[in-house]
């Protein structure tokens, strides 16, 4: 596995890891964090992910045969939803497996390259968000790849409240 950059023509591959990322959670129950539909299926979504794309840093995780099998999104600036902070950070808006690859390594790679990147940029703070409704694993699976919790919040969504947890990397 490589880690490679990507663009706004990456939203292909990236809306093929987010569609069966979907379809995982809702095979497992977890119908919360993103609901039931594959965002491919979605325009707004669609629309939204072009223009992050368009915008940030996207690295793409590409394996031994060229398929992109993950995705990170980073950008110098936090979503509205998040806590502010007084200083530069670099901030994880997606963080993508393909589920079929689960353990392989490929979430902590890209947490590794976002590091490097956050680094290479002379920024001190890489933040991320994630829903933090049910067992809350996938804020446990942030602190294995080195996250910390700081802040919780909750969004006002048509489907009721969804709960989120920021997390940090201080370097």
């Amino acid at each position: 596995m490589k880690i490679r950059g990507g663009d706004a023509d990456s939203v292909a591959e990236i809306l093929a890891l987010l569609d069966g990322a979907v379809a995982w959670l809702v095979s497992q129950g977890r119908t919360g964090q993103w609901g039931t539909e594959p965002w491919s299926g979605r325009p707004a979504a669609v629309a939204r992910l072009r223009e992050t794309a368009r915008e940030c840093v996207v690295r793409l995780a590409v394996d031994e045969e060229g398929r992109t099998v993950g995705a990170c999104v980073l950008a110098e600036e936090a979503p509205d939803h998040a806590p502010a902070v007084a200083e530069r950070e670099l901030y994880v808006r997606w963080l993508l497996t393909d589920r079929s690859r689960k353990g392989a390594g490929i979430g902590a790679a890209l947490v590794a390259d976002a590091v490097e990147e956050t680094r290479a940029r002379g920024i001190s703070l890489l933040r991320v968000d994630c829903y933090a409704g049910g067992d809350r694993a996938l804020v446990e699976q942030y602190v294995r790849l080195g996250f910390t919790p700081t802040e919780a919040f909750e969004l006002d969504r048509p489907e009721g409240p969804w709960p989120g947890q920021v997390l940090e990397i201080r370097l």
